[in-house]
C-alpha cells in the first residue's frame, strides 16, 4: 500500500512517531532502494524510537495482507490488462504498472472521499524530531542517514501527496514512479490513453473500494 493508505489505519493516533513508522519502509525506498533495514526485532530504551519500531512492524503487517488478498491479485490484474495497450513501445512492465496504479487510485479515493486528511498526515511528520529519527536509523544499521533527510525533507516541503485528490494526476504520478528506474517510459499519447483508463476504472472501485481496509482492518485487530 501507499504512504495514505497505510495512515488510514492510525489516523485516529496522536503519536507521531508511529504514524512516521507506518511509512518509513517506504520513505526510506524512495530516498535510496539499496537502503535495506531490518529493525523489527530491536528494542530501545526510548519509547518514541519504540514507536517508531512499532510502526514499522505494522507497516509490514499491512503490506502482507494486502498484497495476498484477492481483492490486490484481481484488481491489479484486471489493471495490468487494461494497460496493456497503452504500453506498446514502453520498457514498463504492464504487472508493474497495474500494481502501482492500484495503489495510486485507492489513496486517490481515500483523499476524495474524505477518509483521510493530507494535512493531517504531514503534521505527524512535522512533529517527529529530526534527532530521535536519526537515533532509529543508526540504531537500525544505517551508518550514513544524509541522503534520507535530504530526500525527506524535500518529500515533507513539497506536499506532493495532495495532488493525489487529482483524479487526472494518477497518471502523471505513475510517470514520475516509473522515471525512477526508466528515463522516457511513456509517450504523452500514452499518458493521456492511461489518464483515460485510470479514471474510469478509478470511478468503477468508487463503490467498494473500502472492503480492503475493512478485511485487513480485521486481521489486523484479529492477532
Amino acid at each position: 500500500m501507499n504512504f495514505l493508505s497505510h495512515f488510514y489505519f492510525d489516523r485516529h493516533t496522536a503519536n507521531c512517531y508511529h504514524v512516521l513508522g507506518t511509512v518509513l519502509p517506504d520513505l526510506l525506498k524512495n530516498a535510496d532502494k539499496t537502503i535495506i533495514l531490518h529493525p523489527e526485532k530491536l528494542h530501545h530504551t526510548d519509547n518514541e524510537i519504540n514507536s517508531i519500531i512499532d510502526g514499522w512492524n505494522k507497516h509490514l503487517d499491512v503490506d502482507r495482507y494486502f498484497h495476498s488478498s484477492d481483492f490486490f491479485t484481481t484488481r491489479s490484474h484486471e489493471l495490468k490488462k487494461l494497460l496493456a495497450p497503452a504500453l506498446s513501445g514502453s520498457p514498463v512492465k504492464p504487472f508493474f504498472l497495474g500494481h502501482i496504479a492500484l495503489e495510486l487510485i485507492i489513496d486517490n479515493l481515500l483523499l476524495t472521499t474524505g477518509k483521510i486528511s493530507v494535512n493531517e498526515f504531514y503534521d505527524h511528520l512535522s512533529g517527529c524530531r529530526e534527532d530521535k529519527i536519526k537515533e532509529f536509523l543508526i540504531f537500525a544499521g544505517l551508518k550514513n542517514t544524509d541522503v534520507f533527510f535530504k530526500f525527506y525533507e524535500g518529500f515533507k516541503k513539497s506536499q506532493y501527496l495532495h495532488t493525489y485528490a487529482e483524479t487526472h494526476q494518477i497518471a502523471y504520478a505513475l510517470k514520475r514512479i516509473c522515471m525512477r528506474v526508466w528515463n522516457n517510459p511513456f509517450t504523452p499519447e500514452q499518458e493521456a490513453l492511461m489518464d483515460e483508463i485510470l479514471s474510469t476504472y478509478r470511478d468503477e472501485m468508487l463503490n467498494d473500494f473500502m472492503l480492503i481496509f475493512e478485511e485487513i482492518e480485521h486481521k489486523l485487530t484479529s492477532v
